[in-house]
């Protein structure tokens, strides 16, 4: 017991340290559903969701009759007196160049209209809380993250497992309306240069191999075998590492899922090829799958030189920029 209570320790401390304290109440930049039980009190909980009839919804929870072992069945409900982010507010079209790029990160000033609408305060730290289930859906939660890191926010952090956790756990839900209330939340500083990508600095980086680029999607998106209808393209960038979307999460009771270790991370890093502690950009189809290996990069391992490629294929392939990889169907 003592060897699995100190591992345990190990772990929760481990996320703290890669990243140093966050600032304020927050221990790092993933916090456990104990953590958040405890400390309510002291931060502000924002659920982000895709669904959002889901926010007023009754979760719904199977127990097996032998085992009496739970599992989620439908994720409803939310931690009392959350605030909501509806994802579908969290992007839009912007006009780069001579292109419209569409699901982009909006200006600070419309970015920054959303935050508040959903009713989120400033100078209080956030808790996000995604429903739980699989990569996607914490994907919308970290490309949130990444949004409100851009444009200056460094007090949040993210619940590990989420609502579907939080759930399974037993612990105390509402299915009340979300509040109507207009936040205070600002940005504090426009941080693109930092943490986000521009075509251009793609282009560099391929010709003077001056960043990792990493593929954020699955293997029949990186290979050519699939795109998406937004993309112009069958295949990758030059030169790039896949690291799948199937490598962001791990498998938790009950049907939901949870971040992985530090150490873990960092190994599947090295087995794709991708040196941690190097510049990186990581991109996907629309900058959403890459919001996860962001996170991964510069929260959980202290990479302070990765950014997300926000455009991401959609924008690369409107500019009828290269791809390559392609492999042959017939």
């Amino acid at each position: 017991m003592k060897k699995f209570l100190g591992g345990v320790a190990i772990f929760a401390a481990s996320f703290a340290i890669a990243l140093g304290a966050v600032a304020g109440t927050l221990p790092g930049p993933v916090v456990s559903t104990q953590w958040l039980a405890d400390n309510l009190d002291k931060v502000q909980v924002v659920e982000v969701r895709t669904n959002v009839k889901s926010f007023t919804a009754k979760p719904e929870v199977e127990t097996d009759p032998k085992s009496g072992k739970k599992s989620i069945v439908e994720v409803g409900g939310h931690i009392p007196n959350s605030r909501l982010i509806d994802m579908k507010n969290v992007r839009m079209d912007r006009q780069i160049g001579n292109v419209t790029v569409k699901l982009m990160i909006p200006e600070r000033a419309a970015f920054q209209k959303v935050i508040q609408d959903a009713g989120v305060d400033a100078d209080k730290p956030i808790v996000l809380v995604p429903v739980g289930i699989d990569f996607a859906d914490m994907d919308d939660v970290l490309r949130t993250y990444w949004q409100l890191k851009v444009y200056g926010e460094d007090s949040m952090a993210v619940l590990d497992g989420g609502m579907a956790t939080w759930i399974l756990e037993g612990r105390v839900t509402s299915s009340d309306a979300a509040s109507q209330k207009t936040g205070t939340w600002v940005s504090k500083a426009d941080r693109s240069d930092q943490y986000l990508a521009t075509s251009d600095d793609v282009a560099k980086a391929m010709s003077a191999k001056s960043a990792t680029l990493i593929d954020s999607r699955d293997e029949r998106f990186f290979h050519g075998l699939a795109k998406r209808d937004i993309v112009g393209a069958y295949g990758h960038l030059e030169g790039a590492k896949l690291y799948s979307t199937d490598l962001l999460l791990t498998p938790a009771a009950g049907g939901s899922s949870k971040f992985m270790s530090v150490n873990t991370y960092k190994g599947l890093m090295a087995a794709q090829g991708i040196d941690s502690s190097t510049p990186a950009i990581s991109y996907c189809n629309t900058g959403h799958l890459a919001s996860g290996t962001w996170f991964v990069n510069s929260e959980l391992l202290g990479n302070k030189s990765a950014k997300l490629y926000a455009g991401s294929l959609q924008e690369w392939t409107l500019e009828k920029r290269p791809v390559v990889g392609a492999v042959p169907m017939n």
